[in-house]
């Protein structure tokens, strides 16, 4: 068997000379979705699926970019005064070249070469860790080192503004932030995190069901204004709330009067959600992984029957979960309407759970799933020539 060509060699082959690597993770988020936007918790952590871009700098103030996954190339020039969205994967490099420039951080033209190995439309964001790690080569390559918080900041805003996902921070900043075998406890609002150690005794295993539906992106952005019309109306009977993390939900049931069915149901998961993460931090801290996964069990019915992001086949993964032995807790993971779950298993089962899970999901729907066993990992770095 052929051996595959190393990054380098690869980038060498396609524009010469010799680059600089630089990787970032995916992540999973084990709890806390969709509180991001609204100013809340979140506890998401890094996995080992990476995207590595290869970088080189280039006299003139162009980008040249080529995708691994795509075959594909792109082009771009910072000197443009007009850069337009093409609605394909070159928007998240570009993107963020955009942002990084805007934002006073004058970049030097490079070329890119860009592979992933972080699945796409797993819920595992492979936007963010393109994004993320297109900041550091792009930063470092023209001698900038930004705060990773601030980068994590312009990169969203990226994803934000010229893909338009109106996603909110925790994809970004756990890529830039993830630390071996710990989860972030996250304040999206604050931004600043507690890292809570995983127990070796526990394994995080992400079961993608292999299927994504056309209204995810769509209806991602319709919760988040229906988040914003909800802190409207509030807002007129609790004068000085910012978000939805500002609401007790005592508050929210005492006002529910002001709100639709449909925005109130939404409004109840970010109230309750948030809560959700806090107690699970709790669990964590104590060695509670049985608490821990009580609250996943709530988190995913809350997503389904309040924010209405699951589909037929998350509830089948999460349902065919909890009839395997070792499973603490199990839910759907991303934005939703397809993807992957994330569940909480005992490590003598993982390899048991991840066989019987396959078997049983492809026996109900003819789909043979990803499943992986993983652990929490570093967040973005360059890449030393040995390590590839």
């Amino acid at each position: 068997m052929m051996r595959r060509p190393t990054i380098l060699e690869r980038f060498r082959a396609r524009f010469g000379g010799d680059p600089r690597v630089y990787r970032a993770p995916g992540r999973v988020n084990l709890i806390g979705e969709h509180t991001d936007y609204n100013d809340g918790f979140a506890m998401p952590a890094a996995i080992e699926f990476y995207c590595w871009v290869a970088v080189s700098t280039r006299e003139d103030r162009k980008l040249s970019i080529y995708s691994e996954e795509f075959s594909a190339a792109a082009d771009a020039d910072l000197d443009s005064a007009s850069h337009q969205p093409s609605k394909t994967w070159s928007d998240y490099p570009v993107g963020v070249a955009l942002q990084l420039e805007q934002a006073g951080f004058r970049l030097r033209g490079a070329n890119l070469l860009i592979e992933s190995e972080v699945p796409m439309g797993a819920g595992l964001s492979s936007s963010a860790a393109i994004e993320v790690a297109t900041a550091l080569a792009l930063a470092d390559q023209s001698g900038w080192s930004p705060d990773r918080v601030r980068l994590a900041q312009l990169c969203q805003k990226a994803e934000n503004e010229f893909v338009g996902a109106r996603v909110g921070i925790m994809d970004q900043f756990v890529s830039l932030h993830g630390q071996e075998d710990h989860a972030l406890m996250l304040d999206c609002r604050a931004l600043t995190f507690e890292s809570l150690l995983i127990p070796d005794s526990v394994k995080l295993v992400i079961s993608n069901t292999m299927v994504k539906h056309e209204l995810a992106s769509s209806e991602y952005n319709r919760r988040r204004a229906d988040c914003e019309e909800a802190v409207r109306r509030l807002a007129e009977v609790l004068p000085g709330i910012r978000a939805l993390r500002d609401v007790s939900l005592e508050q929210l049931e005492r006002h529910q009067d002001v709100l639709s069915e449909v925005i109130y149901k939404r409004a109840l998961h970010i109230v309750t959600e948030n809560a959700r993460v806090l107690d699970s931090a709790e669990a964590l801290r104590s060695g509670d992984i049985a608490r821990f996964g009580m609250r996943m069990a709530e988190s995913h019915r809350s997503l389904r029957d309040l924010y209405e992001v699951s589909c037929r086949e998350l509830d089948l993964m999460v349902d065919l979960a909890y009839q395997q032995r070792g499973v603490f807790g199990a839910r759907m993971t991303g934005g939703g309407f397809g993807g992957a779950t994330i569940n909480l298993v005992d490590a003598r089962y993982a390899g048991e759970f991840k066989e019987k899970m396959a078997k049983a999901y492809q026996k109900e729907t003819g789909l043979v799933p990803q499943i992986y066993i993983c652990k929490p990992a570093e967040g973005a770095s360059p890449v030393s020539s040995s390590d590839l």
